[in-house]
C-alpha cells in the first residue's frame, strides 16, 4: 500500500530501456472502484493526478472517458494527454487506447479510466486490463477506474442483485496484484440526486435509470459490496505483514460454541441472527473428550447442530481435546474470530471452583474478541 504522501519518494523518474529488456521495477497499480457510474471515480483520479504534477511527477492521461460529464472534463484541463489510436474498421474508424504510444512517452504515471472496458474489434489485446498489465511491465504506474459490478467473482451475485448480467469483467487477481485500491464512497441517496441533476447520464436516461439499476435497494447492497471488497483487501494486507498475535481484524467473524447440552440449538440460532446482523461468516465448533464416547442420541443431537449450522451458510468444526478453553482460544485464533457465542454455565457452583469458568479462562487467553453468554434452563442431560 501508499499513499500520495509517500508516492514522490516512492517513484524513481523511469529510463528508457532497449527492446527485449525489462524495466529494472514493475509499475504500481492504483485502483479507484465505486459502486456504481458517477460516484467520482475518474474526478478524483484527476484531483490527485493534479496533485502529483505539482509535485514534479510525470504525469499523463493515456485514457480517460467523461462520458459527457462538464465537471470531469474541466478536471482534465492542464494534463497531458496521449492522442487515441485509430483503428478502421468496416469503413468507420474507430479509436482506443495507444498502449504503444505510452510507452514510448514513457511517463512516470499513466491514468487509464475504465479498466474494465473491452477493446474495439482489430485492436492487439482484447481487454483494457490486458493493456494496463503491459504498461505495468514497462516500469510505468498506473491509476485507474472501474465499478465493483464489473469483479469476476461477483458476477453472479451482481446479477441476482440488480437483474442485470455484467459483460465487461475484470478478473480477481487484478485487484489482488494492485499496490492500492481505494473506494470512492457516496450514499444512495446522494448518487440519485447527482443522477436527476443530469450529472451522470443524459436527460433521456435519468427515469430508465432510477427505474432500473440505480434503485435504492441496489445501491445499497453494490456500496456494501465495494466496502467489503476493499476491506477484505486491507485485512489480507494487514494480516501479511503483522506479527503473529498482533493482528487486529477488520470483518467481524461469529464462533458459537455447542456441546451436547439442549440449549446448544438455541445458542446456534442466537449465533446465526448475531452473525446476519454483522453481515458476518458463521462458525460452529464441538470439541470432543479423547476418553468419552457418545451415546447415539447425543452423536444425532451433534449431527443435527452440524446440519443446521450448515442450513445457516456458516462452517462446522469438529475437534478434539481435554482443555476446552485452549482449544476454543485456538481455533478463533486460526479463523480470526471476533465474536464468540456460549451457554451459561450448568455446572454447580463446586465444580467451578474445582474446574474454574470457562469464561474466566476465555477472557485470559482471547484478545478483542467479545463474548456472548447466553443464558438457559438448567438440564440434567450430561455435556461435552
Amino acid at each position: 500500500m501508499f499513499d500520495n504522501t509517500q508516492t514522490q519518494q516512492a517513484w524513481a523518474m523511469p529510463t528508457p530501456f532497449p527492446a527485449g529488456i525489462s524495466p529494472a521495477r514493475r509499475g504500481k497499480h492504483k485502483i479507484y472502484i465505486g459502486m456504481a457510474p458517477g460516484v467520482g471515480k475518474t474526478y478524483r483520479m484527476l484531483e490527485e493526478a493534479h496533485a502529483l504534477k505539482d509535485e514534479g511527477i510525470d504525469v499523463v492521461i493515456g485514457l480517460l472517458e467523461t462520458h459527457g460529464r462538464k465537471e470531469t472534463g474541466q478536471k482534465a484541463n492542464g494534463l497531458e494527454i496521449i492522442p487515441r489510436k485509430e483503428i478502421p474498421r468496416g469503413g468507420l474508424t474507430l479509436t482506443e487506447m495507444d498502449t504503444n504510444a505510452i510507452i514510448a512517452r514513457l511517463p512516470q504515471l499513466a491514468l487509464i479510466d475504465e479498466l474494465a472496458h473491452t477493446n474495439v474489434p482489430g485492436s492487439l489485446r482484447e481487454k483494457r486490463y490486458q493493456d494496463v498489465e503491459v504498461i505495468l511491465a514497462a516500469g510505468i504506474d498506473v491509476y485507474s477506474t472501474m465499478n465493483i459490478q464489473h469483479l469476476e467473482s461477483l458476477n453472479d451475485l451482481v446479477a441476482r442483485i440488480t437483474g442485470v448480467v455484467v459483460r465487461e469483467r475484470v478478473p480477481d487477481r487484478i485487484l489482488e496484484e494492485a499496490s492500492e485500491v481505494v473506494v470512492i464512497d457516496v450514499t444512495p441517496e446522494t448518487l440519485q440526486e447527482r443522477l436527476l441533476e443530469g450529472k451522470i447520464y443524459a436527460p433521456q436516461k435519468i427515469q430508465q435509470s432510477l427505474d432500473n439499476f440505480f434503485q435504492r435497494r441496489n445501491l445499497i447492497a453494490l456500496r456494501e459490496l465495494a466496502l467489503r471488497e476493499v476491506a477484505d483487501n486491507v485485512e489480507e494486507d494487514a494480516l501479511a505483514s503483522t506479527p503473529q498475535g498482533e493482528f487486529c481484524n477488520i470483518h467481524e467473524r461469529v464462533l458459537v460454541c455447542v456441546s451436547t447440552y439442549p440449549n446448544s440449538i438455541q445458542l446456534l440460532r442466537r449465533g446465526a441472527r448475531i452473525a446476519s446482523y454483522m453481515s458476518a461468516p458463521l462458525f460452529t465448533i464441538y470439541i470432543s473428550h479423547p476418553d468419552r464416547f457418545l451415546t447415539k442420541e447425543e452423536s444425532l443431537y451433534i449431527e443435527t447442530c452440524e446440519k443446521l449450522c450448515k442450513e445457516f451458510d456458516g462452517t462446522f468444526i469438529r475437534t478434539t481435546g481435554t482443555d476446552i478453553a485452549k482449544a476454543i482460544a485456538e481455533v478463533a485464533e486460526q479463523y480470526h474470530i471476533t465474536q464468540i457465542v456460549i451457554g451459561a454455565t450448568q455446572r454447580s457452583r463446586w465444580q467451578i471452583l474445582l474446574k474454574g469458568a470457562l469464561t474466566h479462562k476465555l477472557l485470559r487467553l482471547l484478545k478483542n474478541v467479545d463474548l456472548h453468554i447466553i443464558s438457559a434452563e438448567k438440564s440434567n442431560t450430561p455435556s461435552r
